[in-house]
């Protein structure tokens, strides 16, 4: 899965800031799904379906490599409850996690980010969707219906309430 913010100018190839750094700063707009002393979660503003999220560290990373493993956890474990507010949010039958390291992997922007793609019955599944370019409007919109699934309750009942398909 291919990052398509390379045209911001990112840290490393000598373009200029880090748009994820800018984003996390608040120094550039985005669609928030969720923001913690540590981690964000965004909509990505090229996205592959409707509801394509990126969930960052706030603290530069280029890889995955360079974080401690306390860090990748936190990460993870926050794709993994976005994923599910998303696919609550958004009726998807199913969804995508990808994380790319270095540009032979795709990476685009050099820092740290996990990808969540929902993924619909009515997609054409025999190649991957094309990105595209969304409105700011309709990233907030759809990040507002994920904002408003993401599990705040601390006993830990958190279960998906649509079933993916799985064959």
């Amino acid at each position: 899965m291919d990052d398509a913010d390379a045209d911001t100018g990112s840290a490393g190839d000598g373009g200029g800031e880090c748009v994820f750094c800018l984003i996390a700063e608040g120094r550039k707009e985005a669609a928030v799904v969720y923001e913690d002393g540590s981690m964000m979660a965004f909509m990505d503003k090229y996205p592959i379906s409707t509801g394509h999220t990126l969930v960052i560290p706030k603290r530069h990373y280029a890889t995955i490599l360079e974080m401690d493993g306390k860090d990748v956890g936190m990460l993870f474990a926050l794709a993994h409850r976005v994923a599910k507010a998303a696919v609550r949010a958004l009726n998807a039958q199913g969804f995508s996690i990808a994380q790319n390291n270095g540009k032979v992997a795709h990476q685009v922007v050099p820092h740290v980010h996990v990808h969540i793609v929902p993924r619909f019955i009515d997609e054409e599944r025999s190649r991957w969707p094309s990105r595209r370019t969304a409105s700011m409007d309709e990233l907030r919109a759809i990040a507002m219906k994920i904002r408003q699934q993401l599990d705040t309750r601390s006993d830990g009942a958190d279960a998906v309430d649509v079933e993916l398909i799985t064959d």
